[in-house]
């Protein structure tokens, strides 16, 4: 897997997360560790972006 493609995955890892993020502070039944702990995946992996990008 190239570097280009690695980082296109991590973006779309990053766009579902962000979506699943969203879906949960909209539904009632989530809690705010699940939220907390979604947010915190999704930073990860904006860092790692970022990282592989430079």
């Amino acid at each position: 897997m190239s570097l280009h493609s690695h980082v296109d995955e991590l973006k779309k890892k990053h766009q579902a997360l962000s979506d699943q993020v969203e879906a949960a502070q909209r539904a009632p039944g989530s809690t705010d560790f699940e939220i907390s702990d979604m947010k915190k995946q999704k930073l990860r992996l904006k860092e790692e972006i970022e990282r592989l990008s430079s």
